[in-house]
């Protein structure tokens, strides 16, 4: 018998080592390879959401990730290359790139928009001329984005004595690429557009730990650090200079409604000027955090807080001396006002 390397062995080679080098029942085999794929086959018949097998009825998850990137080097055009668009100019390589973002948006839109109870049994020419309206509407918005997110550099770099330059914030921070994405979602998310926002939002949130659904409203100069673990809900309200650190949930009170409570307003409302320090979680749609107010790590607040307020978690335990015998006195310990941030 000819020697092979592992490689080279096929289907049969295998089941012939694994039964001792002996020759198998190929037609019996074939009958129990038959028989399972029947079965499989058959599964697929029960009109289940899960049966569902027509795959150009969805928008198509590499074309939107390929739409966020190249919308990405649109917002910040000296951070992010694209090989196929050789020319010196960079004004000509963004016209291209435009109007081919433009193109590939208008397509995956259409498909969305199938989605849509208005929209879902019209024509094609409908759904493609509607789909085409809202792809000009978004990209009017792309000149606001790009304030925001030049808004969102400027917050970080200050917020951040780790920065050496707004470039590194660009290049490197997962912080920034959340808030960049969640932005350009979100004007999809208000011209109405199904699925695409979330899709957009989600490949945020693998990429970075940041989940911000695209619903929430997001002022000016917002700042993300450590970026990890942070949630953000649907019917959040964040005003303008706020700063939140790692494992911050801004969410739902309570989620035993499930899909009933779709629409209503259930996140909390966080003012102007606030800072979320680490694993703080704030929850309720009638929970408003007032301007220029502190939420200390670890805290869970469930109701509104007055502005300027500071918000700590005191934890009482035992400490012992280097003997482990003395108990210290709370007095002993050296502390300041910011001693239970963790960052």
């Amino acid at each position: 018998m000819e020697i092979k390397s592992i490689k080279e062995l096929d289907f049969l080679d295998i089941c012939r080592i694994c039964d001792g080098g002996s020759d198998i029942d190929q037609e019996a085999l074939d009958q129990e390879m038959n028989g399972i794929v029947n079965e499989i086959m058959a599964d697929y018949k029960h009109g289940r959401d899960i049966d569902n097998m027509n795959v150009f009825e969805q928008p198509d998850q590499e074309v939107v990730i390929e739409i966020i990137n190249e919308l990405l080097m649109i917002c910040f055009p000296g951070y992010y290359r694209e090989k196929e668009y050789r020319t010196r100019s960079v004004q000509a390589k963004l016209s291209v790139l435009i109007e081919d973002v433009m193109y590939d948006l208008r397509k995956q839109i259409e498909v969305a928009l199938l989605y849509d109870p208005e929209y879902s049994d019209s024509k094609k020419i409908v759904r493609k001329r509607f789909a085409q309206k809202i792809c000009m509407d978004f990209f009017r918005q792309i000149p606001k984005v790009r304030e925001h997110l030049n808004t969102d550099i400027q917050a970080t770099f200050d917020g951040d004595p780790a920065a050496e330059n707004k470039d590194e914030i660009i290049l490197a921070y997962p912080g920034l690429l959340a808030t960049a994405i969640y932005r350009l979602a979100h004007e999809l998310f208000l011209l109405k557009v199904p699925l695409l926002p979330r899709m957009m939002s989600e490949y945020a949130h693998k990429e970075t730990g940041v989940d911000i659904h695209p619903g929430a409203t997001i002022g000016k100069y917002f700042f993300i650090d450590h970026a990890t673990g942070i949630v953000v809900g649907s019917t959040s309200i964040i005003g303008e200079h706020v700063k939140i650190y790692q494992g911050v949930t801004i969410g739902a009170l309570s989620t035993k409604a499930g899909h009933a409570a779709h629409g209503v307003r259930r996140h909390p409302t966080i003012e102007d000027n606030v800072t979320l320090y680490s694993g703080a979680s704030v929850l309720g749609g009638n929970t408003v955090i007032g301007e220029g107010s502190v939420i200390g790590g670890n805290a869970f607040v469930t109701r509104s807080v007055a502005p300027h307020s500071t918000v700590t978690v005191k934890t009482h335990e035992m400490i012992l001396d280097a003997d482990g015998k003395h108990p210290l006195e709370e007095k002993d310990l050296e502390q300041d006002a910011t001693w239970f941030y963790v960052i």
